[in-house]
């Protein structure tokens, strides 16, 4: 089962550059855990405690997982998830 990361600049030092790299996995968290065994450190950077970092979106063939089923959402072959940190700030 192949499944497209899109990574963001941000965290591209894991993936040696790479603006996108191949997974597997049946759940999101499947597919971190299976990302860390090739790009060490990545997962802590998405997942903590069980549960996607509070400023990192994630998405699922362009619709974001909290509303589906967060961490556990069920992924298939040819699948594309976009990690993004959120974006926060403004001009006073």
């Amino acid at each position: 089962m192949a499944i497209e990361v899109r990574i963001p600049t941000i965290l591209r030092t894991y993936t040696d550059g790479e603006k996108a790299v191949n997974g597997e996995g049946a759940t999101l968290s499947d597919l971190f855990a299976d990302l860390e065994t090739r790009h060490k450190g990545i997962q802590e950077r998405i997942v903590d405690a069980g549960q996607l970092r509070r400023f990192v979106n994630v998405y699922l063939n362009d619709e974001d997982v909290r509303f589906l089923d967060g961490i556990s959402t069920a992924l298939k072959d040819g699948d594309s998830v976009t990690i993004l940190p959120a974006v926060a700030g403004g001009s006073k």
